[in-house]
Parts: C-alpha cells; structure tokens; sequence
C-alpha cells in the first residue's frame, strides 16, 4: 500500500516538520471486528508528534482522509489508525492487477539458487522423512521460481559406505538371484528387504557370539556378517570388478524404483550427485585451510578446526590415515556444486537432527575464505509422527512411502464415494480424482505446517472435506468451476462496471491482493506453509461469498458478471497457490 506509506511520510512531515525513513511507518491489515482495511500503528510516532497514540492517530487520520482521495474515513483504536479505502480503489486493483494472466508471477531477478533435496540411501525405499523433505524441497524451488529466480533442483544420492555393502551382501548369500522381474517387486523395496534381513542375521551372530562369551561390543565387532560387509566396501573403494558390477546392478534396481517414487509424489530434479564421486572431493580443500591456518594438525596426523572462539568445539576435518569424515565431502561438495553452477544461493533441505552440522560446514566455508559461503542455507525441518496403528509399515520400524501414497489414495476413494462426490464420472476420472484428493491431502497437510516444527500427520484428518485440509480447496475449485461453466463466464462481457461492493466482495478483493507479498514473504522464509495457510483463508472466504450472495442468480447482469470475475480470480489463485505446493486441483468433484 505504497500510497498510505507515502501519504504519511508527507503527513509526518507536514504536521512534525520531520522526516523519517518508509521502513517507520508499520502497516498491517485491520482487524476483522474494526471497520478499515489498513492499520498504521501509531506508537512508534509518538516520539516525533509528542502526542498519545489517539492524538497521533486522529492528526494523521484527518490528514489522509483529507489529502488522498483513496481514503474515505477512519478510526483510532488505542496506539492504531484504522483507514478505510475507496471501492474504487480496490475495483481498479481488481481490474488492472489481480485479474491480469500474470498475477503473482515476479519478472526474472537475475539471480540463481540450488535446492538440495531428497538425498536418500540407496540400501533401502523412500519413507515418511523423504516424503516430506521431498515435498518442501520441490515446493520451496517452485516458490522461489515463482520470484523470479532460476533455480536447480538438485539430488545428492548416498550411494555408496557399509549401509550399502550390508544390503550386496545379503542378496549374495540369501537372495538366490531374485530380481524385482522374478518377485514382481519394486527394485527399492527389493533391496530394503535384504538391509533387513542382513541386520536380522547380524543380530542373531550377535547373540551367539554373547553366548559363547564374547561381550557385546566385541560380538559386534567379530561377527562374521559385519566382517565381511567390511571387506566388501574395502573391495569397493579398490575397484573390485566383481563387486562394483554387483552394486551397479543392485543400484539400478533402487534408482528405478525411486524413480516410480518421485513421479508419484510428483517431484523431480535437474542435477543428480552421487556420492560415489564425490567422496573423495574435499582433500585439496583441507590443504587450502592447512596453508591459510584455517585448520590444524595434531601429533597423530589428523586434522583440526577450533571453532571454540564461535561457540562450538573442536572439529575433525581428514582423519590420521588421511581418510575422510563427512565433513570433508561436505566440504568438496559444496566447492564442486558452486564451481558447476555459481549460484547466488544454495539452500540444503535437510532434518533438524544435523542443525549443528551445517553451522559447522557454513562457518568452515566462511572461514575458508569462500565469497559464495554466505548464500548457504539449511532449511532445517522437523519429523513426522503418526498416531500409534494408523498406517502399516512394510519394516515395522518406518512407513514406507509407496504404501503411505497406496492408502491416502485409498481413503481418499473411500471418503469421497461416501459423499457422492463422483456421480457421472467414468473409471478413468475417477482413478484420477482418488489421486489427486489422496495426494493433495498428504502434500497439503505437510506443507501447511512450518518446517521447522514437528508433526503429527493423520490421514484421516487430512482427507476432509471441512476445515484446513486439501481436499477442502481442491473442492473450492471445483465449486468456483462449476459455477464459471454454468454462469458462462468465458462469454461473458468483461466490463468496467465499478458496483458499489459490499463487505464480503470488498474483504474478497483485498485478501486477493495480498497474493504477491505472500509469494515474496513465503519466498524469504523458505516456508510454504505461508502459502498454504493464505490459500485456505481465500477458500473459506469464497465459500463466505458464495452462501451470503447470490451469483447466477444475482438481479443485475451487471452485478452476476462482476461476481464471475470474482469468482474466477478467487480459482485462479487457488489454482497457482496450490500449484507452488505441488498440488494439482480438480476442475470438477
């Protein structure tokens, strides 16, 4: 609202002989049970007018109403000035802007950003962690897309390390040449169920070993499956022919199925990393901060960085056989990610459990010297919970992604043939709304909760058709679509008809104009819950509109029209909002 910023800057001053900077002038919108829809609070102005809050608040009150021809009346409340603004001016906003194809959309800002996200193991499926690092890594990239930044979705798959040769192994000695073709299996799920197995037997050869006397961690040790998934991966790091051919193929069958994975959850990537190639990166690094005296050495050979000085400890870089730790890939990663891009930021969506790793890795980089250090980020979230039996779990330790998509699309099947929701449509549209309602409610449930929080996820609570869920904006859409089908609107004339508004088409229009700074402010808190959460307030109050006035059946032409336009801007929002949270929203339900 830049003419209420500007009009105040003149009021202060006019009436303090003062000037002040645009960033003093706090805006916020008014609350619902005051008339107005912009609030100026007026207690940070009352050093410069010397007045209480009231008088501050009345003088510059009467001064807008007075000089702006937008303003048409206002009160004070206490230390805030509540502005009422001209239909006219929110009709004209309503026309020129928010009306408008590209609405929303922010022009190409020059700058670049990498999203990090996924980073699975490939010993074992996708669970209900990747689910939602998976969904607020993709969502995150097509906000900032949205402001105007290129961005590269990037995945750095953890291919290689004992995780790894534990799954080779058991498939060698139990598997009897099983593939995904011969079971009928998911390569992903075919490989976790030898991880599985490998630590059922691991911890059986532990038992015996206690039984024969050993001590727990010595039978830890000594066992002979641990032993020889040892000597697999030192074959691997040796180039082993036979074991890099049996981890190729191994490693197909879970990329294959990751694949079908992403497609479902309808995610994807522009750069893939492995880590097979890049964790050995790091090493010239270490010499870099050896030579600069950014690290040290210690009399064994092993290398240092005190990080006492900022508030953390000691950190090991390279070990003293000169191997690496994972901070040292880290390190070499995060060189070869900006020397392939240069981009202006890289953001790393990753769970709070290694909040403290990536302040080491961003404080190493900066002390390093790396200019492009100060454009990392860790958008750090929290877990997921579920409520105790609700969702089976192919391990009984995790939930398994493919089978928590299979029953959000199963309830959604359920919930909405209770409802009626499906008459006329055929198989095929039916498969495809179960989809989209299942999907939108795990997206959207996900989503609308801050990253950073833990939560608790109910797919029954998330498939309803009331309240803040999904399936209640996708069915807003639907509701606004059929009644743009009946109501003609694509024929409809498009005039400059300026009706006076009442209060719900009024309140309508300016929580429609608050759609780009949302966009902007979602984009600088890497948080799609902000989009989420404005999304539904629009649809509740569509539904507000759409019980309280009449549209097909309104008395003017005139008026049924305006309330079209009205109505198809709301689902052109919800549309695109939904978009940026990756959720696809029907046109008919």
């Amino acid at each position: 609202m830049n003419f209420i910023i500007q009009g105040t800057l003149k009021a202060i001053k006019e009436l303090y002989n003062t000037d002040i900077s645009e960033e003093a002038i706090a805006l916020q919108e008014t609350r619902k049970e005051f008339e107005g829809q912009i609030t100026i609070v007026t207690f940070p102005l009352t050093r410069i007018s010397k007045k209480t809050p009231e008088q501050t608040g009345n003088d510059l009150g009467e001064y807008l109403k007075n000089t702006l021809p937008e303003v048409t009346g206002f009160n004070v409340i206490k230390g805030f000035l509540n502005i009422s603004v001209s239909d006219n001016f929110w009709l004209h906003l309503f026309t020129s802007s928010i009306l408008q194809p590209t609405y929303g959309q922010f022009p190409k800002n020059g700058q670049k950003v990498m999203v990090e996200y996924s980073s699975p193991n490939t010993n074992k499926p996708l669970h209900l962690g990747h689910v939602r690092n998976n969904l607020l890594g993709y969502s995150v990239a097509q906000i900032l897309d949205a402001n105007g930044y290129d961005v590269i979705k990037a995945n750095l798959v953890n291919d290689r390390g004992i995780h790894i040769c534990k799954s080779m192994l058991a498939w060698q000695l139990f598997g009897n040449n099983e593939t995904p073709e011969t079971n009928n299996l998911k390569g992903d799920h075919l490989v976790g169920k030898y991880y599985v197995l490998f630590d059922k037997e691991y911890k059986k050869q532990i038992e015996e070993l206690k039984e024969a006397g050993q001590t727990e961690e010595d039978a830890k040790k000594n066992a002979p499956l641990i032993r020889k998934a040892q000597e697999m991966l030192l074959l691997w790091e040796a180039g082993d022919a036979e074991v890099i051919s049996l981890w190729k193929k191994m490693n197909a069958w879970v990329y294959a199925g990751f694949s079908s994975t992403y497609k479902k959850l309808g995610v994807d990537f522009d750069k893939f990393y492995y880590e097979s190639d890049t964790y050995l990166l790091g090493k010239d690094i270490i010499d870099e901060g050896l030579e600069k005296g950014v690290f040290f050495s210690k009399p064994d050979g092993s290398v240092w960085i005190d990080l006492t000085a900022d508030g953390l400890d000691e950190k090991l870089v390279l070990r003293a056989d000169g191997t690496s730790v994972y901070i040292t890939q880290d390190l070499g990663t995060a060189q070869l990610k900006y020397d392939d891009f240069k981009m202006d930021q890289s953001i790393y969506v990753v769970g709070n459990e290694q909040d403290y790793h990536f302040k080491v890795l961003f404080l190493i980089l900066e002390k390093l010297g790396k200019v492009w250090a100060k454009g990392l980020y860790h958008l750090s979230y929290g877990m997921v919970d579920l409520p105790s039996g609700k969702m089976k779990s192919r391990e009984g330790t995790v939930v398994d992604a493919d089978d928590l998509v299979d029953e959000m699309i199963a309830t959604a099947r359920t919930r909405t043939e209770e409802l009626g929701k499906v008459e006329g449509f055929s198989d095929e549209e039916k498969q495809s709304l179960y989809e989209m309602i299942g999907l939108g409610a795990l997206k959207y449930f996900l989503l609308k909760v801050e990253p950073k929080k833990r939560l608790l996820f109910d797919p029954n609570e998330s498939i309803d058709f009331q309240g803040n869920t999904g399936p209640f904006i996708q069915y807003t859409h639907a509701r606004i679509c059929s009644v743009l089908a009946k109501g003609l609107y694509e024929n409809a004339k498009k005039s400059d008809y300026a009706p006076a508004l009442t209060n719900v088409e009024r309140d309508l229009i300016v929580l429609q104009s608050k759609y780009p700074e949302i966009i902007e402010a979602s984009a600088q808190d890497h948080s799609p819950a902000l989009i989420a959460n404005y999304i539904f307030e629009l649809a509740k109050l569509y539904n507000k509109f759409y019980h309280e006035e009449p549209i097909l059946k309104a008395d003017d032409l005139q008026i049924k029209e305006f309330r079209l336009a009205l109505s198809k801007a709301t689902a052109t929002i919800l549309k695109k909002g939904m978009k940026l949270l990756g959720i696809e929203v029907p046109d008919k339900m």
